[in-house]
Parts: C-alpha cells; sequence; structure tokens
C-alpha cells in the first residue's frame, strides 16, 4: 500500500480522507466532522523535553515519540486501509524527569488532568479510538496517562488507550531481548551483553534510536563516554543521573550505540506497539484493555493520597457523628 501523508485542504469530504495519515491542527472542523469515526484513530503523544546527557538533544522524548507515532499511523493503516489516522499535535511535559536546563517538568497529576482533557475534547467530538503515545519511562508520567485514559474510557464510552504503559516497562525490563539477536542476523558480543544491562537513560537504546532518527543532532562525543552505573540506593536521590560518575545525566553505555541498535529498536517496538493497539480496534469485549504493571499498585495513582484523606474525612465524620448522638 502506498502512503499518503496527506495536509489539509478544507473539502469536507470524508471519503476523501481514508487510508490517509492526517494532520489535526491542519484541519477545519467541518473536515473533521465529516470523519467516519467509526474507522478513524486518533494518535497524540505527551512526552517531555528532558536532559538526555552531553550528546542527545533535550528532545530525545519528544523526537522518538513522534517517530513512533508515525509508525504506527503506517502500522495501522497497513492492516486496515479503509481507516483513517488523525495525528493531533505532541504535549512536550511531563513527570518523573531529570531536571536540568531544558526539561520540562509538570506534576503528575498535572500531566493526568492535561492527558484526560485532551482525550475528552476528541471524545466529545466524535473520536471513538484514541491513542496516547509517549518517549519518555518516567514511572508516575506512564502511570498519569494510563490514568488519563482509563478516566475518559470510562465517561464517555470510548476507547483510549496509553501505548507506552504495557510497552515500555516490558522493553526496558529486557522482556524483548530475546528478539534482538534475529533481527540483528548475529549474536551479541561480550561487549553489547554488558552495555545492555542496566540500560536505562540515553545509553546504548536512546543514542542508537537518534543515530537512526536524527543523527544530525547526536553529537559525536557520544563514541567516547564511558559507561555509568547505578545502584538502588543512588537512584534514590533526586536527579541522580546527575550525580553519578562523570555527572553527565546519563545511565548506560552510549558508546555502544549503532544505528543498527536503532533499527532494532524501531522493529521490537512497532510490533510491540501493534500487539497492544491491534485489540483496542478490533476485540468485540473489554480485552483491549491493558495496562502496565505499575497500574496495578493503587498506591502509585495519582489520585491515591486524595482518594485517602477523603476517606479518613468520612470515617472521622461517622465517628463523630456517632460521638455525638449518643
Amino acid at each position: 500500500m502506498s502512503e499518503t501523508i496527506a495536509h489539509s485542504t478544507d473539502v469536507p469530504a470524508a471519503s476523501r480522507d481514508v487510508g490517509q495519515i492526517l494532520q489535526l491542527e491542519e484541519m477545519s472542523f467541518v473536515r473533521i466532522r465529516s470523519l467516519d469515526f467509526e474507522r478513524t484513530v486518533a494518535l497524540f503523544a505527551v512526552s517531555p523535553l528532558e536532559e538526555h546527557g552531553p550528546h542527545l538533544p533535550v528532545g530525545t522524548d519528544v523526537l522518538t515519540a513522534e517517530f513512533f507515532t508515525l509508525e504506527l499511523a503506517r502500522r495501522i493503516l497497513q492492516a486496515k486501509p479503509d481507516w483513517t489516522a488523525v495525528i493531533a499535535p505532541t504535549v512536550p511535559l511531563g513527570a518523573s524527569v531529570f531536571d536540568a536546563p531544558g526539561t520540562l517538568r509538570a506534576r503528575p497529576r498535572t500531566v493526568r488532568h492535561l492527558a484526560l482533557d485532551y482525550g475528552a475534547a476528541l471524545a466529545r467530538h466524535g473520536f471513538r479510538y484514541i491513542l496516547v503515545t509517549n518517549g519518555h519511562a518516567g514511572p508516575f508520567h506512564v502511570l498519569a496517562l494510563e490514568e488519563a485514559a482509563a478516566t475518559v474510557s470510562r465517561r464517555y464510552g470510548v476507547r483510549m488507550l496509553s501505548v507506552s504503559g504495557p510497552v515500555l516497562w516490558k522493553f526496558l525490563r529486557a522482556r524483548y531481548h530475546h528478539r534482538i539477536e534475529p533481527l540483528l542476523g548475529r549474536p551479541l558480543t561480550w561487549q553489547e551483553r554488558v552495555a545492555l544491562r542496566g540500560d536505562m537513560h540515553a545509553g546504548l537504546w536512546e543514542t542508537s534510536l537518534l543515530l537512526l532518527i536524527r543523527p544530525d543532532l547526536v553529537d559525536g562525543a557520544y563514541a567516547t563516554l564511558p559507561q555509568v552505573t547505578f545502584t538502588l540506593q543512588q537512584a534514590a536521590r533526586k536527579n541522580y543521573p546527575l550525580r553519578l560518575g562523570n555527572c553527565m545525566g546519563y545511565i548506560g553505555t552510549p558508546q555502544a550505540a549503532r544505528a543498527e541498535f536503532g533499527e532494532v529498536a524501531r522493529t521490537i517496538l512497532n510490533d510491540a506497539a501493534w500487539e497492544i493497539v491491534r485489540p483496542v480496534l478490533e476485540a468485540p469485549d473489554d480485552s483491549w484493555q491493558q495496562t502496565s504493571f505499575l497500574y496495578k499498585i493503587p498506591f502509585l495513582r495519582t489520585g491515591f493520597p486524595y482518594a485517602v484523606g477523603a476517606f479518613g474525612l468520612i470515617v472521622l465524620g461517622w465517628m463523630l457523628a456517632r460521638l455525638f448522638t449518643r
């Protein structure tokens, strides 16, 4: 199938949009209203600007999120050529970030409310399938997006899913590592195996992805950066990558990065995302709903302290009522 990324003209004809990737900000409300929402998927990224060492731009998470948003839209249309994909603008804010010049940090509740309102606006105006993408693995950021998606889905009777929740943490926890060697077409070297262990932030994987999608933004000094590792005790400190080793804000082994690893990551993440997204578009029941393991831990969620406080007030009110009505 030949792909078309359309740049909109205001012709209110839904049929002309089938099989295309459209940019929401380029469309008139009349054209948006004319879409066949039963065969249209909306995608938007919430992924922060954040420090990524001395060799990668602060926009690394934004650039990767936008890259994979487009890749996912292409994959959807490849499988469903009679559908339309609408990509909406990216929000470059995030929680659980390492704070240095250029980082745009937001509170988890801010991320949750923002993604919730964004998704709700799309749902109110007709979109039935909404995908949130993200290139940032900060735990409270991932959770905030999952909470927002679950709330919008429940309130508006739509299917909104945060794709990064089920995918990114499996990737970082090496759940897909068995796919690396078949995709490389060769065994991993001992040095590469060492580099993959503990690769968390601006190391082998992220540097390789940027070498693939935006090599012009990767500082060549990455090839000389030594490996930086951490302990759980060190990870408890604020902005800990900026306090480790050479204090350059990365964790892992950037010097092991290669564009071929970026291509491997591209394939693994695309396949993993499609495995998650396909049920959203096709499942006849609620089996499409998937989350990260973090979402299953209630006290980690952004609303948990407020829920506990509200419950405490209710209990206190009940006890006072019992006291004064005796």
